[in-house]
């Protein structure tokens, strides 16, 4: 779902496995608060793909640096934003015209006007709508 391969999950894995808590739900905050899941859930683009290739094309600030690693982590008080020379671009128009009533998570604020999301508190595990059983990505992992 993620679009994460094999041996980076298994790294997500074991550091949800260091941090204090459920080890399953560490590890989708950890995939959800990766640049690229944040880009898709604001709305910029229409899949996870599209958005990992446009941060891996530089098309998004964080708190004012250009950041091009969709697996770069995001922490409550970042901002994103498009990039002034990227704000241009008809794809990021149409995407945030598609996704205008689309529900953004409430760990997440965004201002369309500005083109700007933030990012306001770690992601509940009730906030994540996928049909995930983290139990059974433990189990197989723990093993």
């Amino acid at each position: 779902m993620y679009g994460v391969l094999e041996k980076q999950f298994r790294g997500y894995y074991e550091k949800a496995e260091r941090m204090p808590g459920k080890t399953g739900e560490n590890l989708l905050f950890q995939l959800e608060c990766r640049l690229d899941n944040v880009i898709y859930r604001l709305g910029y683009a229409a899949t996870r793909r599209e958005a990992r290739q446009m941060v891996n094309h530089g098309h998004f600030t964080v708190n004012g640096h250009k950041v091009n690693i969709p697996s770069y982590q995001v922490k409550p008080g970042m901002v994103i934003a498009i990039r002034e020379s990227s704000r241009s671009i008809e794809r990021f128009k149409v995407n945030l015209e598609a996704n205008a009533y689309h529900v953004i998570p409430k760990w997440l604020e965004f201002d369309a006007n500005n083109m700007v999301g933030k990012v306001v508190a770690v992601p509940a595990r009730e906030d994540i709508d996928l049909p995930v059983e983290e139990r059974l990505i433990v189990e197989l992992y723990s093993k």
